[in-house]
């Protein structure tokens, strides 16, 4: 009998990673689509294309190797704090890993070239390729016609002619191939990533100066509100009364919460080594920000401070 080829797609949720999943099942291979989650990004678009299109999916957390990754990324980063080559090149070590232990015959991406400048032109596929220590087992099923034939398609594991030539930054190809391919669900491209954000970015590279070995809540923190440092103390000022309950349920041994007691308004959220001084700097700050305050001295207004 016949041995059943196997193989790993990396997964966002969007179309070109369902396409290459659709491609290799039409080829009667056997996929496990695998979705990372880190502190950046998690895998919620991943779960719902995975249930809508029938694809069997595998959630991987690897927030602090991600982490690492974005704190010093070998090859530079995108348009913010992106480590785009970096990031994609650890989802695939973790992918090759998974192969080795779990009997994988390959790993395939959704990858399209030239689709993305920094990391999908020529030289970063093959760049990716040459360090994902799986050179010939990594496939790009979107555009392998127009790629160097890898030892998957050599050793009959695929049909490199039933493989797809796509290029480029053209998305009308892939639309009408949905409807070919039958795929139901997928969402719009782009914003899965908070690293590509401008904004975001600005605040992690503010955190990453302050803070030598952030922790997932400190990372956390910059998603909810306004980020303000006094030297190495983090200020986050809610925007809203979401946001001011998402502060509260964070707050950890040594943080401190300021509270105004007979206006409604913004809470402060203080971690760090946290003075006098900084205390009484971020209460001004809280009053500026409601309606109802900012105008009077911050000194004539009740505080509740819960430490």
């Amino acid at each position: 009998m016949k041995k059943k080829i196997r193989a790993i797609v990396l997964f966002s949720g969007g179309l070109d990673s369902t396409l290459a999943v659709k491609v290799l099942e039409k080829q009667n291979i056997e996929v496990l689509a695998l979705s990372f989650v880190s502190h950046f990004f998690d895998d919620q678009k991943a779960k719902e294309s995975a249930q809508k299109n029938e694809i069997n999916l595998r959630s991987m957390d690897f927030s602090d190797m991600h982490a690492e990754v974005v704190k010093k990324p070998k090859r530079g980063y995108g348009g913010a704090m992106n480590p785009c080559i970096d990031c994609h090149l650890l989802m695939i070590q973790e992918a090759a890993r998974i192969m080795e232990e779990e009997s994988f015959d390959f790993v395939a991406t959704g990858e399209i070239l030239g689709q993305r400048p920094m990391s999908q032109n020529l030289n970063a596929l093959q760049l990716i390729e040459k360090e994902s220590g799986i050179a010939g087992r990594l496939l790009r099923p979107l555009s392998a016609r127009l790629l160097e034939e890898t030892q998957v398609e050599k050793n009959g594991w695929v049909d490199r002619r039933k493989l797809l030539d796509l290029s480029g930054r053209s998305r009308k190809r892939h639309f009408d191939l949905s409807k070919e391919f039958q795929i139901n669900h997928y969402p719009t491209p782009g914003g899965g990533c908070r690293l590509t954000e401008a904004e975001f970015g600005k605040k992690l590279k503010k955190l990453l100066e302050k803070v030598e070995n952030p922790t997932k809540s400190d990372y956390g923190l910059l998603r909810a509100g306004r980020n303000i440092w006094i030297d190495s103390v983090h200020i986050v000022i809610g925007k809203n009364d979401q946001e001011n309950e998402k502060l509260k349920e964070m707050q950890e041994k040594g943080d401190i919460i300021i509270e105004m007691e007979d206006f409604m308004g913004p809470i402060a959220f203080l971690r760090g080594k946290i003075a006098d001084s900084t205390l009484e700097e971020a209460k001004k700050i809280t009053a500026s920000y409601s309606k109802h305050t900012k105008d009077l001295d911050y000194k004539k207004i009740n505080f509740n401070i819960k430490r």
